[in-house]
């Protein structure tokens, strides 16, 4: 049937009109309002007013829907990850709905609905009439004054507040006249607006069929598995019948009771049959459809709709850091609560940025490598990707299942509500100790202060390393003896070799050189701060991994290394359209320059080699295809937490196994799938960051240059004749290593230094080794003979062997003087050594010089 556009004046018009014709008609028209009126103090008069200036601000506006997430595959289709809603409903057109619905609502809730202005006149007397004998408001409800009323309560579902909400429904659904005059004056107000088929299409979406079920489609998807465009008749009457008692005609419990009486299937067969004798009454079907449809068996398909981020599997976590974002983030609404019920009500759309691919790639790998909990230790493991140069969230996932049911999580340890990739303030964990890889903040901060990869500091293993600087906390002392996984004893590691090989005491060692609050500072640039939202820790333990952080975090850190020094923050939605279908602007990441591009070269030309040379070398190795890669692995103290966390110039991954409660020492060195529980990082990471290589492939990062890669070349003083301990002091202030070369034939005084290697004045970078040889006095000074006369210089050198030569000069004064000698003077040597002296002597008549050769080209200019 067509939308049949009434206007309240056109109402009111005919129902005057019909006034002047009958003699009851003002008594029917007063036995409409007058009980209502009666209550509210108005007279007739007043009452045909108040009609004439009816309100028109109740608006036919988008009603609370179930939101939806997404992931997409690599060929762009999209994939329902989880829905969310507080009343299960989604709003559909006119034309997706079955016309066996239209019709079946007219006939059984108001067959005169395309002939009245609002208000069903001879439905309202009846409703008078009830409402007189029983002094209750009710009956009589066209199907635009339903709506109204449903309108009216769903303003109050979408209070935040408690109180508020309740307060307000009461208003909305109290069973008296006044609220009933009321819902007339809107019904009229929206029949002057809207026509008729915009309000029948809203009482369908807006109208509840029990429990969450809200509208038409949500009823026939959780009902019978179909759509309200594709219902049958018997279906359809059955649908429109638990509207009138939602409880009594429900159709998901065929033993319910009301008072002890039966509903279920048959008491909704009863309401069914009735509307489908009314539409045949109104001739809207034919006898034979009536007389099928009222044979028909009511066999319902329940379909429990997808709600909640339990439904997304291994990609739960995910969808719950997608929840908190959209809770958290003020583009959503004023506060937490009013953002979550706009999300539970808004009817989003969300597009989010993970990665079927990868994501599938680390749930497999997760699966397979860490179980759910492993005898008396509760294990964790964690996998989060990221992408390079976005901060979009590409994989996240862990080896619990999912769920936020505390009775379930109390009491079985294989389920988690907490997501351990991200912060308590996004649904995480307090954070886990991320161990060595925490090691290239202080990397990226040596490199930033000037100093190089091969620049070398005291790595000696001590138990007292001393004051350590500290601007923003205070200078603090480090009393403790930190080991070397292998135990390596070296005490002079370049910044290159501790990084390599992830040496503990070599970094101990650069961050005594450092400021500890640079450290932090610089840590926080990359994006990475404690789980628990505390002020990182800034320790000089700290230095080796032992603030507790989020994987997350630290695979922001990762690609921000892989992205020339750019730190940018995650984001986890691409897009996200609103209930209107108007596309919302999602949260944005913010990218921060964390280091200069050339320290950044520093930093990659270093941990390539950790993957190549180092401690990463088994991930490198297991990863296909091949793309250059950066990395850094950690074990944080006990083997309580492992990691493998890496990045190409596309994609970062972390990778951690981590003891959420028990022991694991004695877990380590057990066999899991493929190998030792210790190792399974090395498994997994590569499983994951294989896909990721396949499919974004990776650029080569860039060169570093000599000034991050060279030490510093520091002049090496000359300390000859000064005491071995004065020379020690000053080689060690500036920053070299000293070694005792022993005793040497020297001239200088004995026990003084006699020579240096490398030698004074020599370039050597700082933290190199400088021997230091001591004198032995056998050596004596040679004196210096040069000027003398031969004679004299004979004299000189007594006690010496002497060789002459001579050498001829044009100058007659200097003939028979000594031009040089060797060893030059003062140079120490023993007795009867051998000098050498050079003896002028006169030489022959310098050659005059040659004519000019005559010039033969005639005149006299050169070649031109």
């Amino acid at each position: 049937m067509s939308a049949k556009n009434r206007t309240v004046s056109g109402v009111l018009g005919g129902l005057l009109g019909f006034v002047g014709m009958s003699a009851i008609a003002g008594v029917l028209v007063a036995a409409a309002v007058t009980p209502a009126l009666a209550l509210s103090g108005m007279t007739a008069t007043n009452t045909i007013n108040m009609f004439e200036s009816l309100p028109d601000y109740l608006a036919i506006d988008q009603l609370a829907q179930k939101s939806n997430i997404y992931a997409t595959n690599s060929d762009g289709s999209t994939v329902l990850l989880a829905s969310f809603y507080d009343q299960n409903r989604v709003e559909v057109g006119w034309d997706a709905i079955s016309p066996f619905v239209k019709d079946a609502s007219i006939a059984g809730e108001d067959p005169r609905f395309y002939e009245h202005g609002g208000i069903d006149l001879e439905g309202t007397v009846k409703g008078v009439v009830s409402t007189v004998a029983t002094g209750d408001a009710r009956g009589g409800s066209s199907i635009t004054q339903q709506y109204v009323k449903n309108v009216q309560v769903q303003k109050c579902e979408a209070l935040a507040d408690e109180e508020k909400r309740m307060s307000c429904y009461d208003l909305a659904t109290e069973t008296t006249p006044d609220r009933k005059l009321k819902e007339m004056r809107l019904a009229i107000g929206v029949e002057k607006q809207y026509a008729k088929d915009d309000i029948l299409r809203q009482y369908l979406n807006i109208t509840g069929f029990g429990g969450t079920v809200y509208g038409i489609e949500s009823a026939a998807n959780y009902y019978y598995n179909t759509t309200a465009a594709n219902l049958t008749l018997a279906q359809a009457a059955s649908l429109v019948a638990i509207v009138n008692n939602p409880v009594k005609f429900q159709l998901d419990d065929p033993e319910s009771e009301t008072n002890g009486v039966a509903n279920g299937y048959a008491a909704n067969k009863e309401r069914r049959d009735y509307i489908l004798g009314e539409m045949l009454k109104y001739e809207k079907i034919t006898q034979a459809d009536h007389d099928a449809a009222v044979a028909t068996v009511i066999t319902p398909t329940i379909t429990e709709p997808s709600t909640g981020c339990a439904t997304a599997g291994g990609s739960a976590y995910f969808c719950d850091l997608v929840v908190n974002t959209l809770q958290n983030d003020p583009t959503f609404g004023d506060t937490a609560e009013a953002r979550l019920a706009n999300f539970r009500r808004g009817g989003y759309e969300i597009y989010t940025t993970l990665d079927l691919d990868l994501q599938t790639a680390a749930q497999n790998t997760m699966q397979k490598h860490v179980p759910k909990q492993y005898g008396d230790w509760d294990v964790g493991g964690v996998i989060t990707s990221v992408e390079v140069g976005t901060g979009r969230v590409l994989a996240m996932t862990q080896n619990k299942d999912y769920s936020q049911d505390p009775a379930v999580t109390e009491n079985n340890a294989d389920y988690t509500g907490i997501n351990y990739n991200t912060n308590v303030d996004e649904g995480g964990s307090l954070g886990f100790q991320p161990g060595s890889t925490y090691k290239v903040f202080t990397l990226a901060e040596w490199l930033s202060q000037g100093h190089t990869l091969n620049e070398r500091v005291d790595s000696r293993r001590k138990s007292d390393w001393g004051v350590f600087k500290n601007s923003c906390e205070g200078n603090q002392s480090f009393v403790f003896d930190p080991k070397n996984d292998a135990n390596e004893p070296g005490a002079n590691y370049s910044a290159l070799q501790s990084t390599i090989n992830s040496i503990n005491t070599g970094f101990i060692g650069m961050a005594k050189k450092l400021d500890l609050c640079g450290i932090a500072k610089m840590a926080e640039a990359f994006g990475v701060g404690r789980a628990d939202l505390e002020p990182l820790d800034q320790g000089p333990s700290a230095v080796l991994g032992t603030n507790e952080v989020a994987p997350l975090s630290m695979a922001i850190a990762f690609a921000g290394i892989a992205n020339n020094g750019l730190s940018c923050s995650p984001i986890v939605i691409d897009r996200i359209v609103g209930g209107d279908g108007t596309d919302m602007t999602p949260p944005q990441t913010e990218c921060t320059q964390a280091i200069s591009p050339e320290v950044d070269a520093g930093m990659t030309f270093a941990m390539q080699k950790v993957m190549t040379e180092g401690t990463a070398r088994a991930s490198n190795a297991a990863t296909s295809p091949k793309v250059p890669m950066i990395g850094k692995t950690g074990t944080t103290d006990g083997n309580k937490d492992t990691w493998m966390s890496g990045a190409s110039s596309k994609v970062a991954t972390v990778v951690g196994v981590v003891s959420v409660t028990g022991d694991i020492n004695q877990r380590l060195v057990d066999d899991w799938e493929g190998g030792t529980a210790a190792t399974a990082r090395h498994r997994m990471w590569p499983e994951v960051m294989s896909v990721a290589n396949a499919k974004y492939g990776g650029d080569p990062f860039p060169e570093a240059s000599n000034k991050v890669l060279q030490a510093v070349q520091i002049p090496i003083p000359d300390l000859r004749g000064k005491s071995m301990s004065d020379a020690t002091a000053t080689l060690t202030a500036a920053g070299f290593e000293v070694v005792d070369g022993g005793a040497t034939d020297s001239e200088m005084p004995a026990g003084t230094v006699a020579r240096t290697d490398p030698a004074a004045g020599t370039g050597a970078s700082r933290g190199a080794t400088v021997t230091v040889f001591s004198s032995n006095g056998a050596l004596q000074p040679v004196p210096d003979v040069v000027g003398k006369t031969e004679a004299d210089a004979r004299a000189t050198l007594q006690g010496y062997s002497i060789d002459k030569k001579e050498q001829d000069v044009a100058d007659p004064a200097q003939v028979g003087t000594v031009l040089s000698m060797t060893p030059t003077a003062g140079t120490g040597a023993a007795a009867g050594s051998v000098v050498t002296i050079v003896v002028a002597k006169l030489g022959a008549a310098p050659a005059p010089p040659a004519a000019p050769a005559p010039n033969n080209n005639g005149n006299g200019g050169g070649n031109g």
